[in-house]
């Protein structure tokens, strides 16, 4: 045997010894980064848990308020700027009932959704469906409201029976309260009493035996008229079906409509009923179910032209409700099916709504997805091992094994592939690694729709509200290419209320030239100085607003969180640029060198949550009269400014919060419009701002606050 043939079938041996470690390699990995996702503590699609409020295969429903001066021109309560203090809420926005509201009070809610209002003086009652997410069954709950519906207090479950239960349509007669429920899985549809209200309630009839879906009972025209659709009917399209039934008394007998069914029709044509009734200058409106491209997609409103016991006629009219434009971000962003508007004593109409971030079936989808993905990486890596025993260890055995018994072993068992293949071709080798990167690629896919989430980056509620708050940014004429970016960026994200544009310099644009999703200004200022970022204004609504230089681009999740922090502390500068200022002279540090010495003294308001009620004020004070003419004589420094105020007017607590953003982006750094390109320049700049701000108002140097103090971990 030559010695060029014994080094080729070493290095054979070697080649299949390697292949074979390889693909043991990483199959064992595959399979730990499986298991480690399968225990890990990231939140998956339909995981059950006492805690409740977890995504389902339903959905995640919530419910807003809305105000209007009627029922066509109902807004939510963000836009009616109602204040709660006590929750940092500035102002209090939607969703105001959440799973969470049941979840909080003891009792597990995967969502709440099918809301009822009833009202008793100043007090309203809200009835809701609210999804057990042990038993996985619909209950009604109530919650009350004593402040028009800011706050609500859950007090408890209305109704369980062993049925499913949903749609609590309340309302009064005779001085009496009745329930009717959908409770199709029984078959029937059944009128309850309230024996002791809101909680007490006993089976008053069994109106029909027919299993009616979102069905209402009204009193038009000296008729009872009772409103349903039955899915189990012959021939009927699947939320596409509407029957009417009338009766001369509120119990019975019901006799069908001559009609029935006065609607069998497409599903997003809203023949399903979507809440209550109403009438409004004489007229009768019923809200209708769109459950086109997914189950209740939006409410559609029609108005009834001609009901009587042989005629039903409805034409479509305006709802007059702004569509949500933040997509998932939104509570309501990409559903909304349900509608009860109602009239109050002073003549103003309150409305709740129902919504949801994703499409029905959302969660199942991405299970089905995320698993099917982590499968076939299974499959191709067990193919891929099935490939490689072909192509390597079918090689003759004598050149690999030195004993003879093994040899004629396995003589037997590769003999019929014995001389296939000599080494691994250069199609192999492509077709391999063109596996590999395909388990790869299906390994991140199955990851990203199992533990990914939903796509949503939503708000945090505080003491269970929600806010909003007004981003503030300042810029120019030559920064307009990055300023629209930057709005249709921003304005998506869930808790943004407002976008107020401080224009310094050059001919301001028009705000049709923006794609926002929401209102946006633009504030021409007489002079270019860096202090206007702070001018006082009246027309911002929320008490909270995000100083945010127009060049850093982050997740609207890292904004959130920010946000969140700000709540708990409405009296710090809490932002995303930790800074040290520390040394004899005085000296400006960046974030690597805070973390070194283990703390920081500022944050920089060119990305900083602020009350901008206290701030602003206090930046235009006569005290800091001679800081705002540093400011203007550097043009630079106005955001380490602020830190010395607030640390000037209170130097017995913490006035700096730090968040830790997962990424940041500053995308003029590289352009020839940034303000500050020069770093070392820059820091001589701030050093001498804050020698002379020292001089001035004290030192800030002693307070020093450490990274990964607070209990949420984002301080890190």
């Amino acid at each position: 045997m030559s010695p060029g043939s014994r080094w080729w079938r070493r290095q054979s041996c070697f080649l299949s010894g390697s292949a074979a470690f390889l693909f043991v390699a990483s199959a064992a990995l595959l399979l730990g980064l499986f298991t480690w996702l399968e225990v890990s503590p990231f939140p998956k699609p339909l995981q059950v848990s006492p805690s409740g409020c977890l995504p389902d295969g339903e959905g995640s429903w919530s419910i807003g308020v809305f105000y209007g001066d009627s029922p066509f021109s109902l807004k939510p309560i963000e836009s009616w700027n109602v204040w709660n203090n006590e929750s940092a809420a500035w102002p209090v926005t939607n969703p105001v009932v959440t799973c969470a509201t049941a979840s909080d009070a003891g009792f597990p809610s995967n969502f709440v959704a099918d809301p009822f209002l009833f009202i008793q003086g100043d007090f309203l009652y809200l009835f809701f469906e609210t999804k057990n997410s042990v038993t996985l069954q619909g209950d009604i709950g109530i919650a009350m409201s004593k402040d028009k519906g800011v706050t609500w207090q859950y007090l408890g479950i209305a109704l369980d029976e062993e049925w499913h239960l949903s749609y609590p349509y309340v309302f009064s007669y005779q001085g009496q309260i009745y329930m009717m429920p959908e409770g199709r899985k029984k078959g029937d549809l059944r009128l309850y009493r309230a024996v002791e209200f809101p909680l007490n309630w006993k089976l008053e009839k069994i109106i029909l035996r027919k299993p009616l879906i979102d069905s209402f009972l009204i009193n038009y025209q000296d008729q009872f008229w009772l409103f349903g659709s039955d899915h189990s009917s012959l021939g009927a399209t699947k939320n596409g079906e509407l029957e009417i039934w009338h009766s001369n008394s509120l119990f019975g007998h019901w006799e069908p409509h001559k009609q029935n069914p006065v609607h069998n029709m497409d599903k997003s044509l809203g023949a399903r009923n979507a809440g209550r009734p109403f009438t409004y200058n004489g007229k009768l409106y019923r809200p209708g179910q769109d459950c086109g491209n997914t189950y209740g997609r939006r409410v559609r409103l029609f108005e009834v032209k001609v009901l009587t016991k042989d005629e039903y006629e409805e034409v479509e009219v305006e709802l007059g409700v702004d569509e949500p434009k933040k997509g998932r971000n939104a509570w309501n962003g990409a559903r909304y099916h349900h509608l009860d508007a109602q009239k109050l004593a002073s003549d103003q109409w309150v409305a709740v709504m129902d919504g949801d971030r994703v499409p029905s079936g959302d969660a199942v989808l991405r299970l089905v997805i995320g698993f099917s993905a982590f499968g076939a990486a299974i499959a191709l890596a067990i193919l891929s091992g099935v490939l490689l025993s072909l192509i390597y260890f079918n090689l003759p055995s004598s050149r690999c094994l030195p004993y003879e018994r093994k040899r004629r072993n396995l003589d037997k068992l590769t003999s019929p592939m014995e001389g296939r293949t000599k080494f691994i071709s250069c199609t192999g080798r492509s077709l391999l690694i063109f596996f590999w990167l395909l388990i790869v690629t299906f390994t991140c896919i199955g990851a990203h729709y199992v533990y990914g989430g939903n796509g949503a980056e939503e708000a945090y509620s505080v003491k269970g509200h929600y806010s909003q708050f007004t981003l503030v940014t300042m810029t120019y004429d030559a920064r307009l290419w990055d300023l629209k970016m930057f709005v249709k960026h921003y304005s998506r994200c869930s808790s943004v209320h407002e976008i107020l544009v401080v224009w310094n310099k050059g001919q301001p644009p028009n705000t049709t030239e923006f794609d926002s999703a929401v209102p946006l200004r633009i504030r021409v200022e007489k002079r270019n100085s860096l202090n206007n970022r702070f001018n006082v204004d009246p027309l911002i609504k929320t008490r909270a607003v995000l100083e945010l230089d127009d060049d850093i681009m982050m997740p609207c999740e890292d904004i959130e969180r920010g946000f969140k922090v700000w709540r708990k502390h409405p009296e710090a500068i809490v932002g995303f640029y930790p800074r040290l200022a520390e040394g004899r002279p005085i000296r400006y540090r960046d974030e690597n060198y805070a973390r070194k010495q283990g703390g920081y003294n500022m944050i920089l308001t060119g990305a900083a949550f602020i009350d901008h009620k206290l701030a602003f004020e206090k930046y235009w004070s006569e005290e800091a009269k001679m800081g705002r003419e540093i400011v203007d004589e550097y043009f630079d420094c106005e955001d380490v400014f602020m830190n010395y105020l607030y640390i000037n007017a209170s130097l017995a607590r913490k006035t700096v919060e730090y968040v830790k953003p997962s990424w940041a982006i500053n995308t003029l750094k590289l352009s020839g419009v940034a303000i500050s390109r020069n770093t070392r320049a820059h820091y001589q700049i701030i050093s001498d701002c804050l020698a002379n701000f020292t001089e001035l108002y004290g030192n800030l140097a002693a307070n020093k606050w450490s990274f990964g103090i607070r209990n949420d971990g984002w301080d890190a």
